[in-house]
C-alpha cells in the first residue's frame, strides 16, 4: 500500500474544521526534502570524530535519535556524558548544513499547489519548527516563502520544543485562531505528536520517515506529498462544508 492508501482517520477529520482559519507547517522534511542533507552532515562529522568506534550512523539511527528533534535533545542523545560538547557539535553541524542547503533544497512535491490553495482562501499560516533560527530563515527564504508565513515559531522560543505541544499552541495564540479550525502538516514522529497534543488534526507527510512509525503518533492521515489525491479529496470536502456553513449562517 502507498502512504495515501494506508491511512487511519483520527476522531477529527479535516472537513470537521470548517470554516478553516489556519494551516500550520513544520519546515524540515515538510516544506523541503532536507533530511538527506542533515543525515549527510551528521554521518560525515560523527565519523570524523570516531563516534560509535568509527562505524557510520545508518538511516535507522538517524530517524530514532535525530530526525525532527531539537538540538538540545540530539546533543543529549549523542553525547550524554558531555552535553556542552554535544551542543557545540550540533552548532558546527548546522553551519555545514546551511552551506549545503543554500546550494540545493528541493521543495516537497506539490508544495506550491497547497500554498496557493491557502493564499486563495485568505487563511492564516505559520511555520513551526525545532530548527535553529538561521536554518529556518534560510530554508523559508530559499523556498520563496518568506512573505507567505504570518509567523515563524521556534522550539527554542518555547518552554518545551516538539514533541511537546508548546510551539503549536504558541502559533495558535499568535495567529489568534482556535485549534478547532486549523490543521498541521508534519513529517516526523516528534512533530506529529506535538500537533496532536495541541488538539489539531495532523497530515503526516512520508518524506523520509517510515509509515509505520509515523502512524504510531496518530496523524489524521498520511500522504506521500502535497499532490496526493487523499489530501485534495479532504480539502475539497472541507471547501464544500465551509460554503454550506456560510450559506446556513
Amino acid at each position: 500500500m502507498t502512504a495515501g492508501e494506508n491511512s487511519v482517520q483520527s476522531k477529527k477529520s479535516l472537513p470537521d474544521l470548517a470554516p478553516l482559519e489556519a494551516v500550520l507547517f513544520d519546515v524540515d522534511g515538510t516544506l523541503c526534502d532536507s533530511d538527506p542533507l542533515h543525515h549527510q552532515c551528521f554521518l560525515e562529522m560523527l565519523q570524523e570524530i570516531g563516534f560509535n568506534n568509527g562505524v557510520p550512523i545508518d538511516e535507522e539511527f538517524f530517524i530514532k535519535n535525530i530526525a525532527g528533534k531539537h538540538n538540545d535533545d540530539i546533543a543529549a542523545a549523542l553525547f550524554p556524558d558531555d552535553i556542552p560538547r554535544g551542543l557545540k557539535f550540533c552548532e558546527d553541524k548546522e553551519a555545514v548544513f546551511r552551506r549545503l542547503a543554500s546550494e540545493n533544497l528541493p521543495p516537497i512535491k506539490g508544495l506550491y499547489k497547497l500554498t496557493k490553495w491557502i493564499e486563495d482562501r485568505g487563511l492564516k499560516r505559520a511555520a513551526v519548527t525545532n530548527a535553529p533560527k538561521p536554518n529556518a530563515e534560510l530554508m523559508i527564504s530559499k523556498l520563496g516563502l518568506k512573505d507567505f508565513f504570518d509567523v515563524v515559531i521556534l522550539g527554542s522560543d518555547c518552554e518545551h520544543a516538539k514533541p511537546y505541544p508548546d510551539p503549536y499552541l504558541k502559533a495558535l495564540e499568535v495567529l489568534k485562531v482556535s485549534q478547532d479550525h486549523a490543521f498541521v502538516c508534519e513529517d516526523s514522529v516528534s512533530g506529529i505528536k506535538a500537533g496532536v497534543a495541541a488538539g489539531m488534526p495532523v497530515v503526516g507527510v512520508t518524506t523520509r520517515n517510515p509509515e509505520s512509525q509515523l502512524m504510531q503518533a496518530n496523524p489524521t492521515f498520511l500522504v506521500k506529498d502535497y499532490e496526493d489525491p487523499k489530501l485534495w479529496a479532504a480539502l475539497e470536502e472541507l471547501d464544500k462544508k465551509g460554503v454550506s456553513s456560510k450559506t446556513a449562517a
